[in-house]
């Protein structure tokens, strides 16, 4: 066999490797809607309501609103977190209603992004554009052997050029090990004047200490 056979047939090698590798190894993104309009009531009263929405595949999505405040669970979450977490911001916020999801191994979802708008008030006391924080989260997704869903990430989308590399990137890294209730979420990139500090509200049991 010749030097130009042999250089051939290890290139065509190390493609068919290289192309391998990036197939099993690279996260991909796949999108759903939030539709609130189409999801199940689970609890309800004045002051606001638990329902449980169409995700990705058979993963459902946990939503609840309360004081003008939203937060949002991904997946087969622990019943504890489904009926006592809440996630959210100090600020009055709303969520947009599109998901994106990030697919790890066997193209199983570990981690969602959503948008959250916070309604920070302007000179007349309403929420304008102007005035109004947008914040990129990046939650861990429950899976049956783990039922934790929570923040993991918190990217400021107005402070931050690529918020949406920086949303991507940190969730690929980080939400598949994240421990809910143990660990802090953390801000990445740049943090503006719009933003709002997260608060949160856990069950016995998914404490930070």
């Amino acid at each position: 066999m010749n030097k130009t056979v042999i250089l051939i047939a290890t290139t065509a090698a190390l493609l068919g490797f290289m192309s391998g590798a990036k197939t099993t190894y690279a996260a991909d993104s796949v999108y759903t809607d939030l539709n609130l309009d189409a999801c199940e009531t689970l609890a309800e009263d004045p002051m606001g309501v638990s329902l449980r929405c169409k995700g990705y595949k058979d993963l459902p999505v946990y939503f609840k609103e309360g004081d003008l405040r939203q937060s949002v669970q991904f997946g087969i979450v622990d019943r504890a977190l489904v009926d006592g977490a809440f996630e959210s911001f100090s600020a009055f916020n709303h969520v947009n209603t599109k998901i994106e999801w990030r697919l790890g191994d066997n193209d199983q979802p570990v981690a969602a992004i959503l948008r959250w708008f916070i309604d920070n008030p302007g000179p007349d006391g309403g929420s304008s554009t102007a005035t109004r924080g947008e914040i990129l989260v990046v939650s861990k997704v429950a899976r049956e052997n783990d039922g934790g869903s929570c923040f993991v990430a918190l990217i400021d989308a107005k402070a931050n050029p690529n918020a949406n590399d920086l949303a991507r990137q940190t969730a690929d890294e980080s939400a598949a090990k994240f421990a809910c209730g143990m660990e802090e979420p953390e801000w990445v990139g740049s943090k503006g004047d719009l933003i709002s500090e997260r608060t949160f509200s856990w069950p016995e049991g998914y404490v930070v200490e």
